[in-house]
């Protein structure tokens, strides 16, 4: 049995992906009513997030609040599987919000025998909540949620850096990788939740900037797999 499968942390993930199901109901079908709108797309959607976010990124994550904004239970083994097989040991996530995505990582620190998780989040309620998900997993040795603007809290996280999963501000995506460049070894992971942002793309599919990017086949969400090269 892996951490992964243990009862305390599938009954933990079932709760609390019903309630980001519930919390987040109304949030997600106003997104699939505009995406669904005549001469609308998800992309365009993405692009008016994004100029919200350009004039106050804090006021917009303010907002949400109360949302989970979570990755799906699918997804979510998938970070899992990716630590697992990159054998990592050092993770940073942008974006925790009330923990779900953080538990799967935390679980494959745990499975490759131990690690640190760096995560930072703006909402101090939503850090409250996921310090206290991570506890009751079990898994809270394993993790440090930084409260905060990640452009301040991930400045310095201490040493290299084996997988980063960027899911907080779209309109930070770039600037947040560009903060822990410095600290990703060779072949490390980036994973883009919902990259929708045009500079970050561009700046991950350029050989020039030393990754290998592709898009993940993942029903419309923007997800963008990415590997340092060097």
């Amino acid at each position: 049995m892996n951490t992964l499968s243990s009862p305390r942390l599938t009954d933990l993930l079932e709760r609390l992906h019903g309630e980001a199901d519930a919390a987040d109901r109304e949030h997600v079908e106003a997104m699939q009513a505009k995406i669904a709108a005549p001469g609308a797309s998800i992309e365009a959607l993405a692009m008016d997030l994004l100029a919200d976010e350009r004039a106050d990124y804090r006021a917009t994550y303010r907002d949400r609040a109360d949302n989970f904004l979570a990755v799906s239970p699918e997804y979510g083994r998938f970070l899992y599987a990716i630590a697992r097989s990159c054998r990592a040991t050092r993770i940073v996530e942008f974006g925790t919000s009330m923990g779900i995505s953080t538990l799967y990582l935390a679980a494959a620190l745990r499975d490759n025998g131990g690690g640190h998780l760096i995560g930072s989040e703006m909402e101090v309620s939503k850090v409250a909540r996921a310090r206290a998900n991570l506890q009751a997993a079990g898994l809270a040795d394993l993790v440090d949620i930084r409260a905060g603007d990640a452009l301040e809290t991930l400045k310095d996280v201490g040493g290299t850096v084996d997988l980063m999963l960027v899911d907080g501000a779209f309109s930070l995506y770039l600037s947040v990788l560009k903060t822990i460049e410095p600290w990703l070894k060779p072949s490390a992971v980036v994973l883009g939740e919902n990259a929708f942002e045009p500079e970050y793309l561009a700046y991950v599919r350029n050989p020039a900037n030393g990754y290998m990017s592709l898009a993940l086949p993942d029903e419309g969400r923007g997800n963008e797999f990415s590997v340092k090269l060097s």
